[in-house]
């Protein structure tokens, strides 16, 4: 492609919104374009192709581990997630819309039921199964604060796929099989990527796994161990509880504490570490049907909520603040409030930490009031709702867990029979008894590598594009377009590259740019490789730049008259090493 007939607005003002390299290299270097300053962006020339690339090195593997692609509708009824049960769940993300015969629609933010649909109209018995379909399609989700550029976007690209099958075991080794042919993807592409356990979330499911691609510009914390490879999201990273060394076992008593509020100084106060308090963190569970109840959950003092497992643990939509008013309605007073129950409506759940504990202070559900000597009973709930720290022991080897950054690109879930079950998706086994089909599901966000790709890799000057996601290998850069010489030689360069050899070639044949601009062009779209050719070729020289390191290699051949394919071939040589 001759730069000359391609559209790339290049710029060298950082847009006024972007904060990431990505999102201000996306739009300097002409691959993408907001749309309104919404959440929504049009792909250029530039980052259409490099979209392109990276989808098909997606179902270049996909298919080789034998999936087969289809492609659904965007626009998905709203009777089909009715019958999921996720269309309260979803929240406002969701978008919903009626047409002009007053029938509901969503657009699809993913496609369970949509794909669900297909297969219980096509597939009978245990003889068609196991099925992995897939598609490569857009997704739209309402995001509150769509931010990031393609990183957290309304509208996006994404890969999705589910798998079907006659049971458990069968899915769990499609799963496995998904997990290799992922991680087979993203070293293709160039990335870093550690995975990690993760929480299902609004998807469901009894357990899944994210591909985290490490930088510190990453939304998402994780917690990995650097003694072994367990890794986990925040929101659901595992530890061996710390035991709690609180002595003998002593009665109840009620002291008096006044304007004494916080862990802290409840702590100073009776003269004990954090962890010999409990704290209490009372919040509001939204359910199905409107329905909301005031749940406490009881954590050690030196410990803080991991709000995501306690939503998933009791099974609620969302949790949210309560105000005090509310609290005390119930019997519960902030900054005094204690893990007993203060009526039949509030639920209490204590962390597994505190099983075991004993001789505890904590609140008395009383203004002014704590408990010291208190002890959990054994019929408590006791789960796993603590965050994990930096410093808490690895479940898997004991090691300390630290915290990095990463970015989700990848997801994969074990379902079960979480949507087939509600939607009908039964299958006659070889006894001829129906069943509900047992599902996967993995999902690859397309559109947001491309940003991720930058992130892990960039400079000040603009984009490293990995070989396999560039969207030219090579870039022709004409030093001087008046020397005709050396313009002959590019042109006979470009031909044999793209002709002979099928590389991608941009050539930046334009006649009004400074060599510099050209070059910073250069550095900004991240193209792997640039062959300069300047006044060296009157002296039987071009030089090959690598965009990565900046490293030059000169080409020397014996004339200018020298064969040109025997030139592309020593570029060709030297780019591989």
């Amino acid at each position: 492609m001759r730069l000359t007939k391609l559209l790339v607005p290049t710029a060298k003002e950082v847009p006024s919104d972007a904060t990431l390299k990505s999102h201000i290299f996306l739009i300097r270097g002409g691959f993408i374009q907001p749309v309104g300053g919404s959440g929504l962006y049009n792909f250029l020339p530039l980052g259409k192709i490099v979209l392109e690339k990276i989808k098909d090195v997606i179902k270049q593997e996909l298919d080789r581990a034998g999936a087969q692609e289809v492609m659904l509708s965007f626009v998905t009824p709203s009777s089909l997630w009715e019958q999921s049960g996720r269309y309260e769940k979803y929240g406002k993300e969701l978008l919903r819309f009626k047409d002009r015969k007053d029938n509901e629609f969503v657009l699809g933010p993913t496609h369970e039921e949509m794909m669900v649909n297909l297969v219980r109209q096509s597939v009978k018995s245990y003889r068609q199964l196991p099925l992995n379909l897939y598609q490569i399609n857009l997704k739209f989700r309402d995001e509150i604060r769509p931010r990031f550029g393609l990183m957290r976007g309304r509208e996006f690209v994404m890969k999705d796929g589910y798998s079907f099958h006659v049971d458990e075991k069968d899915m769990k080794r499609e799963f496995d099989l998904m997990e290799c042919t992922y991680k087979k993807i993203f070293e293709r592409l160039g990335l870093d990527v550690r995975v990690v356990e993760a929480d299902s979330g609004a998807i469901g499911g009894s357990g899944s796994k994210e591909f985290m691609v490490l930088a510190k510009s990453g939304e998402d914390t994780i917690v990995v161990c650097d003694g072994c490879e367990y890794g986990a999201n925040i929101e659901a990273a595992k530890r061996v509880p710390k035991k709690q060394d609180v002595g003998d076992e002593t009665d109840e008593k009620e002291v008096a504490t006044p304007d004494l509020k916080s862990i802290d100084e409840v702590s100073r106060f009776f003269g004990v570490d954090a962890d010999k308090c409990i704290k209490v963190v009372a919040l509001k569970a939204r359910y199905d049907n409107s329905t909301e109840k005031i749940v406490l959950f009881a954590l050690s003092g030196d410990d803080d909520l991991q709000e995501t497992k306690a939503c998933s643990i009791i099974g609620a939509n969302e949790l949210v603040e309560v105000d005090e008013n509310e609290l005390e309605i119930s019997g519960l007073f902030a900054g005094y409030m204690g893990p007993k129950s203060p009526n039949e409506n509030v639920d209490v759940y204590f962390d597994e930490r505190l099983a075991g504990a004993k001789n505890m202070i904590c609140g008395a559900n009383k203004k002014g009031y704590h408990i010291q000597g208190y002890t959990p009973s054994r019929d408590a709930v006791f789960v796993d709702i603590a965050e994990v720290k930096e410093g808490d022991e690895c479940i898997k080897c004991g090691s300390k867990l630290r915290h990095t950054k990463g970015i989700e690109v990848g997801h994969i879930f074990q379902l079960g029979t979480r949507y087939s079950e509600p939607l009908g998706c039964d299958f006659l086994d070889s006894n001829g008894r129906s069943k509900p089909m047992v599902m996967g599901t993995y999902g690859i966000g397309v559109s947001r590598l491309l940003a991720a790709i930058i992130e892990q890799k960039h400079d000040e000057k603009g984009c490293i594009w990995s070989k396999e996601s560039a969207p030219f290998e090579f870039s022709i850069i004409l030093a001087d377009p008046k020397n005709e010489k050396a313009s002959l030689f590019a042109e006979n360069i470009y031909k044999e590259l793209t002709q002979n050899y099928s590389k991608d070639v941009l050539f930046d044949d334009r006649t009004k740019e400074r060599f510099g601009a050209k070059m910073k062009d250069f550095e900004l779209m991240g193209i792997p490789f640039a062959i300069i050719v300047g006044k060296g070729v009157d002296e039987g020289k071009i030089e090959l730049l690598k965009r990565e390191n900046g490293l030059k290699h000169n080409i020397v051949f014996p004339e200018f008259g020298a064969n040109s394919s025997e030139i592309a071939q020593l570029i060709l040589q030297i780019s591989d090493l």
